[in-house]
């Protein structure tokens, strides 16, 4: 039984990390760029069918044959549904098993032709499933275990997929270790950078050096003004919680229309056609609207208009379960609740109007934060993805807020909120009960088990406590063994029963009964 991985075999994975990166950073820049000139080619259609009539037939069967085609793929493999983060954190956590080449086909299919013709879903969570696809598969082909060398290739090229997506590398690792893997494990993190900077060089290749959210701004924001950055925080937790509520409440919404859930996409896909006629111009993920946003003029009607109707339909878009992401929606509806917020401020003389952008850029890492439960990775992902490090503080104050209301509300991370309402393979979980799996834990400050004796410690009898990691160095467990806050203990578990196992260590690990 295998225990410690060889400083060869972590060299091994980290160039295979980068292999990840560079497939998978192919694979999303294509996905990005049929996405984004789909919506072009789309956003021209719409405008002509103002005064086409035949045209508007047309778009209107050409959706429902959209329609039925994606509502096929998500019949022979529903696990392509929504944006997919949910399913890969199902599958790092031994809840799920999925088939890396029915998905990373399908679910590329599947996006371009779901998120293509302006429907308000983002590219990036798709883009995560791709890659972690992609680390599957190559996990698949390079390795006869599939035990936690898959895992970290899935990590990665989750990671990957990310950075590619957004041209954010830093933020793609930081979100695997924050938000999916849950894990600071030095294996998974390096792995996983190397994966995402690979792809990163790929992506700049192709779509070139410029920050995906280029906001332009004036002046750094003076301390004075920091007061509005605790109020904003307060108005972005509440509408953060609003939006966890709304979206995971949508499935059931959906039910009401008595269509098989599969064919659910056919309601915002022949919607999109008179919306896209009306508003051309505010439709898609929302990259365009939060660059021009501060361009809109200071209309607070039109903006609380523009909020309302991203709201809504992001809703509808999302609820649906067509293959696409939130990540990006959610920082659209961030950025208008920034905007919105400093037109109302100057209009009550409190705050110049200069500093919009400045509140765009902060109000997208807030209401990212506070719906996501990851604020570091907001604020790496925004810090990258509009190009300036002169945000930090600020970003991380607006963040902070945000967060803790949302957690006063007693919200939870939203993708953990969908997780739990995936159907899980039971049958796949019972199948691979007899194989054994190793699981690492870390141990944080203020552990119930911190400064407690091995043999003190009322593990569950279905586990093995096969190391300790302190610093670089392992230690061979004994029952005399100290344990302390920086360790990370490694057990070996029953691979089908690994994500039951890893709730009730993390209980007991907190000291929760």
């Amino acid at each position: 039984m295998k225990v410690a991985i060889t400083d060869n075999e972590k060299l091994r994975l980290t160039l295979e990390g980068v292999l990840v990166g560079i497939i998978s950073g192919i694979v999303v820049s294509m996905f990005r760029w049929s996405i984004a000139h789909l919506l072009t080619i789309f956003q021209g259609l719409y405008v002509a069918a103002r005064t086409n009539a035949g045209l508007v037939i047309g778009l209107l069967v050409a959706m429902i044959v959209v329609a039925v085609f994606v509502s096929y793929l998500l019949k022979k493999e529903p696990n392509i549904s929504g944006s997919g983060i949910p399913q890969v954190e199902a599958q790092l956590g031994g809840e799920m098993h999925l088939n890396w080449w029915s998905i990373l086909w399908k679910k590329f299919v599947g996006g371009i032709l779901s998120i293509g013709p302006g429907l308000f879903l983002g590219r990036e969570g798709p883009s995560i499933q791709l890659g972690s696809a992609i680390g599957q598969g190559v996990g698949d082909l390079t390795h006869d275990d599939k035990g936690v060398s898959q895992r970290v290739l899935i990590a990665s090229g989750a990671a990957a997929g990310l950075s590619a997506a957004f041209s954010a590398p830093i933020a793609g690792a930081m979100f695997v270790l924050e938000e999916v893997y849950h894990n600071f494990s030095p294996l998974v993190w390096v792995t996983s950078l190397a994966s995402a900077v690979s792809a990163n060089v790929v992506a700049l290749y192709v779509f070139g050096l410029q920050p995906v959210l280029q906001v332009p701004y004036q002046y750094s924001l003076p301390i004075k003004y920091y007061w509005h950055l605790i109020v904003l925080g307060i108005v972005l937790g509440l509408m953060g919680r609003l939006y966890q509520v709304v979206l995971l409440s949508m499935p059931s919404l959906y039910s009401k229309t008595r269509l098989p859930r599969y064919i659910h996409g056919l309601i915002p896909l022949v919607l999109i056609v008179p919306l896209g006629m009306w508003l051309p111009q505010f439709i898609g993920g929302g990259n365009s609207i939060i660059v021009n946003l501060n361009k809109y003029g200071t209309g607070l009607l039109f903006l609380l208009s523009l909020l309302a109707f991203r709201f809504i339909y992001s809703m509808i878009s999302y609820g649906s379960g067509l293959p696409g992401g939130i990540f990006l929606p959610i920082l659209n509806l961030g950025a208008i609740i920034g905007a919105i917020y400093a037109v109302f401020m100057n209009q009550m003389g409190l705050l110049p109007i200069a500093f919009e952008s400045n509140l765009i850029i902060f109000a997208m890492a807030g209401y990212f934060a506070c719906i996501g439960k990851a604020p570091f990775t907001a604020i790496i992902l925004v810090t990258e993805m509009v190009g300036s490090l002169k945000h930090l503080m600020p970003l991380a104050v607006l963040s902070l807020v945000a967060y803790i209301v949302v957690d006063l509300l007693n919200g939870a991370p939203i993708y953990e909120s969908l997780k739990e309402r995936l159907n899980l393979n039971s049958a796949y979980l019972n199948r691979v009960s007899k194989f054994t799996d190793r699981l690492e834990v870390p141990i944080y400050e203020g552990s119930s088990i911190d400064g407690k004796y091995i043999r003190d410690i009322p593990f569950p009898n279905d586990i093995l406590v096969v190391g300790i990691y302190r610093g670089e160095s392992q230690i061979i467990p004994k029952g005399d063994t100290l344990i302390k806050a920086g360790d990370r203990i490694v057990f070996m578990v029953n691979a089908g029963q690994r994500a039951k196992i890893s709730r009730k260590l993390k209980d007991l690990i907190n000291g929760i009964n």
